[in-house]
């Protein structure tokens, strides 16, 4: 600890600017400007060295906050990014990405603005990444053995470069044109540029990893061919079924998952051309669904020139400050502006949606009321019905689990009681070899937590293997999302 009165003599948090709204509409560039060294030394001087750092139980990887804290305010930048990369394959992901879960456990937020760990993580990598220090990591021995990756996320990702690294042949499959999965084509160019996945994965493939798109496993790629080829299969095919809402004029046209719009926007920032792209260029937008994903949906719709926004949520608004339901070291309800909702559209808390209404088989209204809770339930408010023109309705209401047809009934893996793929401690699934990591064993959850779970997925994968693995496991066994 350089500085044992740092969080006395620097009460004030701070992070970068965001670009003035006006100019960041206009194009797809991520929203932040750069931060000064010098700021980010002393914020990383707050740190408390804490005897219990409670940042490391809300932290899923188990990352070394503290040390690293310490290492960038002494200006020792590369051994820091060594203890960040013995936790975490891609910082520049979650540094970026994160909600930032051991911010919410930090000491110093009992009574103060908490340590900006996620600000200090993200700006150690691309510090290393501008001095040259990510390497490729080669594998000391060859096992001979051969795994397969189902789906190039962030378990995939994950789970592929440990077992690689273990000295595995792994080949990830991804049914996409491009690898990554939802950081591809899930979040939007403006939460995270591409080029931080590409440069990430050129290491990989010189580390040896190889990728193969274009490929749904269970159709292109036979069961058979599967289990024949491979010692071992990793399956982190994601939770991509979208939370349908299904009401009168569901059919209408115009009405679509957030999943069907985001990709193509990103398509599109990739230089591709969309036939029929979904796009809210003119139009009266309204997005169902409060969380993450209606954001994207803001921020995109902003950018491509939308008339007018709402996004719609059914639970009421959250306090400004921490809710005395999540208290620390829990991660907080509490009220948050993300970059997008300050760009612009309206937010509208307490509502839910009863009835699509069209003309000539497309979308142009809405019908909603209001609602309160009462008892746990959702009770409509008498008297608050009220309709809304749209001219494209966004479903952004979360995920309901893995899709089941081409692959994982093929498989004949076990599934839990929401649907996601059953495993056990070691993240192996009901059937011998094939393991599962990720969103399609846990439910839709954060990108912390699928990359954790993909290390772990590597390391069960590896003892079974070889009988024993060296592989860290980051995720504490009762944290384990037994199904």
């Amino acid at each position: 600890m350089a500085d044992p009165r740092g969080f006395l003599n620097h009460t004030e948090r701070e992070l970068p600017d965001r670009r003035p709204v006006d100019l960041r509409l206009m194009d797809w560039k991520e929203v932040y400007t750069e931060f000064d060294k010098g700021h980010l030394k002393t914020q990383a001087s707050r740190c408390m060295d804490c005897g219990i750092p409670f940042c490391h139980n809300g932290c899923p990887l188990g990352n070394l906050i503290p040390e690293w804290n310490d290492l960038v305010y002494k200006d020792r930048w590369r051994d820091g990014i060594e203890r960040l990369h013995a936790t975490n394959n891609f910082p520049e992901f979650t540094g970026r990405l994160c909600p930032a879960p051991c911010e919410a456990s930090c000491v110093l937020g009992i009574n103060q603005p908490a340590v900006t760990i996620k600000q200090v993580e993200v700006e150690l990598i691309e510090n290393a990444f501008d001095e040259g220090w990510v390497a490729p990591v080669m594998p000391t021995v060859k096992t001979g053995k051969n795994v397969a990756v189902i789906g190039s996320g962030p378990a995939g990702l994950a789970a592929a470069q440990q077992l690689t690294r273990a000295g595995h042949g792994v080949t990830v499959f991804e049914r996409a044109d491009r690898i990554g999965g939802l950081l591809r084509y899930g979040i939007p160019e403006f939460k995270m540029e591409k080029r931080f996945i590409d440069r990430r994965l050129e290491q990989m493939r010189i580390e040896g990893t190889e990728f193969r798109t274009n490929v749904n496993v269970g159709v292109d790629v036979t069961v058979d061919e599967l289990r024949e080829d491979f010692d071992a299969v990793v399956l982190a095919v994601g939770s991509t079924i979208g939370r349908d809402l299904p009401i009168p004029g569901r059919e209408l046209d115009g009405i679509h998952q957030a999943m069907e719009f985001l990709p193509q926007a990103n398509r599109v920032q990739h230089g591709d051309t969309v036939p029929g792209q979904i796009v809210a260029t003119g139009k009266k937008v309204i997005i169902i669904g409060g969380g993450d994903t209606g954001a994207d949906c803001l921020g995109t719709s902003l950018r491509q020139g939308a008339e007018s926004v709402h996004q719609f949520e059914i639970m009421p608004r959250p306090p400004m400050e921490r809710a005395g339901s999540t208290p620390w070291p829990t991660y907080p309800l509490m009220y948050r502006v993300s970059s997008a909702h300050e760009e612009g559209g309206d937010r509208v808390f307490s509502v839910n949606t009863e009835e699509f209404v069209g003309e000539n088989g497309k979308v142009t209204a809405l019908k909603a009321h209001e609602v309160t809770m009462v008892g746990g339930r959702f009770e409509k408010v008498e008297g608050s019905d009220f309709t809304l023109e749209a001219d494209l309705v966004l479903l952004a209401m979360g995920f309901v689990g893995p899709e089941r047809e081409d692959l994982l009934d093929k498989l004949g893996v076990g599934y839990g009681d929401r649907g996601v793929i059953a495993r056990d401690g070691d993240f192996a699934s009901t059937v011998p070899g094939v393991f599962v990591a990720g969103d399609a064993g846990r439910g839709q959850s954060l990108i912390v937590w699928a990359i954790a779970e993909g290390r772990a997925a590597a390391a069960g994968v590896d003892k079974f293997l070889e009988g024993h693995t060296v592989l860290p496991v980051p995720i504490y066994p009762t944290q384990v999302a037994q199904r």
